[in-house]
C-alpha cells in the first residue's frame, strides 16, 4: 500500500456472532486511519428458514420483530464506532444470500472500496455443507477485502 492510498467507504459485515466485536474493531481502526465512512451491514438469509427441510414461513410480526432486534443491535455498534471516533457511520439490514450481498450487491450500491469480514461464524461441518461466506467474498469481491482472524 502506498502512502497516498486511502480507503473512503468501508463496509463491515457483521452477523451477531462472538466474532462481531473483533471484526467491528478492525473496521473502526481502518475507518479512523483512513478518515473513511463506515457501513455496518447485517444480512439475514430468510431462505435458510423457508427453503430446505422446513416449510416454516415467517409471519409479518416475526419478520418485524427480527428486523427490530437487529436494528437495535446495529444501533449499539454504530454508537460504539462513533464513540471511537468514526465520523460517518451508517447501519444497514438486507435480506438475501449473504455471499452475494456482501461480495457484490451492497458494495456496488454503496461504492465501498474495502470490505471487512471475519474468518467465519460457522463450524467446520457447516462450512463444508453451506460454504464459507468469507471465502466467497474474498474470491468474488470487486474491491479489497480485509479478513479478520478471529481469536478463539
Amino acid at each position: 500500500m502506498t502512502d497516498d492510498f486511502q480507503y473512503h467507504k468501508i463496509l463491515v459485515a457483521v452477523d451477531g456472532s462472538k466474532a462481531t466485536s473483533q471484526v467491528l474493531d478492525a473496521a473502526i481502526d481502518s475507518a479512523i486511519r483512513n478518515d473513511a465512512s463506515l457501513d455496518i451491514l447485517n444480512v439475514t438469509q430468510v431462505d435458510q428458514i423457508t427453503d430446505g427441510y422446513s416449510n416454516a414461513i415467517l409471519s409479518e410480526k416475526d419478520t418485524f420483530d427480527a428486523v427490530h432486534t437487529t436494528r437495535e443491535r446495529l444501533d449499539d455498534l454504530k454508537t460504539r464506532a462513533e464513540k471511537a471516533g468514526v465520523k460517518d457511520v451508517n447501519i444497514h439490514i438486507r435480506f438475501g444470500n449473504p455471499k452475494r450481498v456482501i461480495a457484490r450487491e451492497f458494495p456496488s450500491d454503496h461504492n465501498n472500496d474495502l470490505i471487512v469480514i471475519g474468518t467465519t461464524g460457522l463450524s467446520g461441518f457447516e462450512r463444508f455443507v453451506i460454504g464459507s461466506v468469507t471465502n466467497y467474498v474474498n474470491r468474488n469481491a470487486r474491491c479489497d477485502v480485509l479478513v479478520v482472524q478471529i481469536e478463539k
